[in-house]
């Protein structure tokens, strides 16, 4: 998809802070969504899922459901087709092919498909189909097992005799449950099948990873295989990798010779399309008396499906964030009888810091130090896992400038002293890290004979700005017009571009679109000198410059030069296009010697009403320091998106699952419940914005994760300073808070 511009001013590259540049289209209606897409002849498929959670499938009987009006076909394992395994890097979350055999490992697995003209003759097909099954009692319990084998993640010092010797030690168990995935958008595929091509409209944040395992898992080559994800209405990392309903579209459409369209129900998104599992984790803190800690042991434990082991790295900002001679964090997968995990906002860090940072609260509380200035005490100089300086760490700021902003200072420590407006307030405060690198990715920009700009990726928005980011990249390195500027992104045959998660789709562009950018612009003046029609004939390349869309003579301003629209009619050229490329940044000279991170720290204002049982968190300030912020207004959204999400898993997200068949019971929006527009806070954001050079020459660093990472902590923080009562097990409830002693006087 291109999108121009509608902003013509010069003043508009990194750093302005922008609407994204798609809003129009999107607030009009036209922006075309995945399930938007409608071609001639097309169909309708609608899977059937397994209704048991463990077990197997004895006997399936389609003649019913074959027989009725509309339906073209209904799939099986018997009749599917035979799907390939995924090889080298292509990521899929499950393994295994859709209705591969005929075992059951979670509910909701699929086991047949009716295809028919409608969506309501799909679906009443698909009720039809009946399935006999062997059922046996799956295990979906929440509590794990604490036998369960583990394995050491990380290790320095002697954690154990440090904890032993110490005056001050802390040792409790934490735990978050598993949370589902809801953006508005329901994961969709459109397939359409030419008798040699598959052009497949996804739902996918990292359209060239899709592809690669399309190609993969049918079996084809790369160039018969196209992906388009014009736009996505969200994602939080349940739209990284491909699904099931993407090869069983893909297929049926091979099959029929049929465009196919199959969007995922609500109800299949509980089961389907993954979640972040849920985790048990035991923190074991000692400190001396002054506040000073000297051990730090995290063993947890995270819930996987039968036969894939993902894993929610909780342990991954731990290892760096405090200073402390030793620690020791361990891991370890219990099997359970679900649909397999994915990446949610924040995979691992973001309940790993629920955790540490409630325990770091907890440790502070015991030795009568603020929790802020604790954190300060325990502030590292460098990253102790690898004995390595950081890049770029300003987490003290973070921490000084929320608490003034917040206003910190008049903070009175007693449980239930602070009182408003008949309400009882808690205060809390967190801190927060995220992981910030570049993967591989290239652009191409070209100079076109009109006087305008396209950049070019195969990269896609999930919601978050890219388009508009892209588009300022280009008018900070050429000072062409934002108005001028045109970006095509989410289409497989572009210049493969990164994924959209984990943070680190911005930094990843930076590169390629710098060097593409350069590249086109150093042909333009190349011309400019060589052409012999040109005003600046005769002259050396390296005399001339470009800037604000045109070349001139570096000793002269750019009003004087020409527009590069005129170089290129001269020289009776449509376009040049330069290209750019970037490695990951694993592989820049001297990465294994820095350590590159994101900090922020998030202060919780709750205000407790015990008379009534209510809880409401009242306002939220968040510090951050994630590098050079490439647009300030998408920036501050999406760290406000983020504040939105945290409250939903401090508050109200759980995923729960009927312990006699498998099923998530509150499979919907009305029972599974997440922060609406009338639970939102007042949400004050601020950006350190200290460039980060260490990944690209812009500064920046992804921001998407951070936000969340300490959210849920911070109100449970201020929870306990408002009411007096630990939570440790989300969400918390007001059953917890009933517990409480604390009641307001006037």
């Amino acid at each position: 998809m291109a999108i121009q511009t509608q902003t013509p001013a010069f003043n508009t590259g990194v750093g302005a802070a922008l609407p994204r540049i798609d809003g129009p289209l999107k607030v009009t209606g036209r922006a075309q969504y995945t399930s938007d897409h409608r071609f001639p002849g097309m169909l309708i498929a609608v899977p059937v899922c397994a209704t048991i959670a463990n077990g197997a499938v004895l006997r399936i009987d389609t003649s019913a459901a074959q027989a009725m009006p509309g339906v073209k076909m209904i799939y099986t394992h018997e009749n599917i087709g035979r799907f390939y395994r995924v090889g080298g890097t292509v990521r899929i979350d499950e393994k295994r092919s859709p209705m591969e055999d005929a075992t059951i490992r979670y509910y909701g697995q699929y086991v047949a498909m009716a295809v028919a003209d409608t969506f309501e003759q799909a679906s009443a097909a698909a009720a039809a189909v009946k399935v006999e099954y062997r059922q046996e009692t799956p295990n979906v319990a929440r509590l794990l097992d604490t036998s369960a084998a583990t394995k050491v993640d990380s290790l320095r010092g002697d954690p154990d005799g440090a904890f032993a010797a110490s005056p001050v030690q802390l040792d409790y168990t934490y735990t978050t449950p598993i949370e589902t995935h809801n953006p508005i958008e329901l994961h969709a595929s459109v397939a359409v099948y030419d008798g040699q091509n598959f052009t497949l409209y996804e739902t996918s944040q990292a359209i060239v990873n899709h592809q690669a395992a399309m190609v993969d898992i049918l079996g084809v080559q790369p160039e018969n295989v196209r992906i388009i994800t014009t736009y996505l209405g969200s994602g939080f990392g349940g739209k990284l990798w491909p699904w099931q309903h993407s090869l069983l579209a893909a297929m049926a459409a091979r099959n029929l010779r049929r465009p196919i369209k199959l969007v995922v129900s609500r109800d299949m998104m509980f089961h389907n399309v993954g979640h972040r599992t849920n985790t048990q984790q035991r923190i074991r803190l000692s400190a001396t008396a002054d506040g000073k800690l000297t051990s730090l042991r995290q063993d947890f434990l995270t819930h996987s499906a039968q036969i894939e082991a993902s894993r929610e790295n909780c342990g991954e900002a731990t290892v760096y964030f405090y200073a402390t001679d030793n620690l020791r964090v361990t891991s370890g997968l219990v099997k359970r009888h679900i649909a397999p995990t994915t990446s949610m906002r924040g995979p691992g860090a973001v309940p790993g810091l629920f955790a540490t940072e409630s325990a770091i609260d907890e440790l502070a509380i015991k030795l009568n130090i603020d929790p802020v200035q604790f954190r300060l005490i325990n502030e590292p100089a460098v990253d102790q896992s690898l004995n390595v300086p950081f890049s770029s760490r300003h987490m003290r700021e973070c921490l000084t400038t929320g608490a003034e902003r917040f206003g910190w200072a008049r903070r009175n420590p007693q449980v239930g002293s602070m009182r408003r407006d008949g309400a009882i307030l808690g205060w809390g405060v967190a801190g927060a890290s995220w992981m910030a690198k570049r993967v591989p990715a290239e652009a191409a920009v070209a100079l076109t004979a009109d006087g305008g700009v396209r950049v070019s990726s195969a990269v896609q928005d999930i919601g978050t700005g890219t388009y508009t980011v892209l588009a300022q990249m280009v008018a900070e390195l050429t000072g062409i017009p934002m108005g001028k500027i045109t970006v095509q992104i989410g289409d497989s045959r572009l210049p493969p571009g990164p994924f959209s998660g984990g943070s680190v789709a911005t930094a990843s562009m930076t590169p390629p679109v710098a060097d593409a950018t350069r590249s086109a612009l150093k042909q333009i003046v190349a011309i400019a000198a060589e052409n012999e029609q040109s005003p600046f004939k005769g002259s050396k390349a390296d005399v001339l410059t470009f800037s604000q869309g045109r070349v001139h003579r570096k000793d002269q301003s750019p009003q004087s030069g020409v527009p590069f629209a005129d170089i290129l009619r001269i020289a009776r050229l449509s376009a040049v296009t330069g290209k750019g490329k970037a490695g990951p940044s694993a592989n820049d000279p001297g990465a294994s010697k820095i350590s590159i991170h994101s900090y922020g720290a998030q202060f919780v204002e709750v205000l407790w009403q015990p008379e009534i049982a209510r809880l409401r968190v009242n306002r939220v300030v968040s510090v951050m320091d994630a590098g050079r912020i490439i647009n300030p207004r998408t920036g501050r959204n999406q760290i406000e998106g983020a504040v939105v999400m945290g409250i939903g898993m401090a508050l109200f997200e759980e995923t729960l699952y009927d312990p006699r068949n498998g099923k998530p019971v509150n499979n919907n929006l009305a029972d599974y419940v997440m922060t609406t527009n009338a639970d939102s806070p007042e949400i004050d954001v601020a950006f350190l914005d200290y460039p980060d050079l260490a990944l690209d020459e812009f500064g920046a660093r992804g921001i998407g994760e951070i936000g969340v990472a300490g959210v849920a902590p911070a109100i449970t923080a201020a929870v306990y300073h408002a009411t007096g009562v630990r939570v440790r097990d989300l969400p918390v409830r007001i059953e917890d808070l009933l517990k409480s002693e604390v009641r307001y006087k006037a």
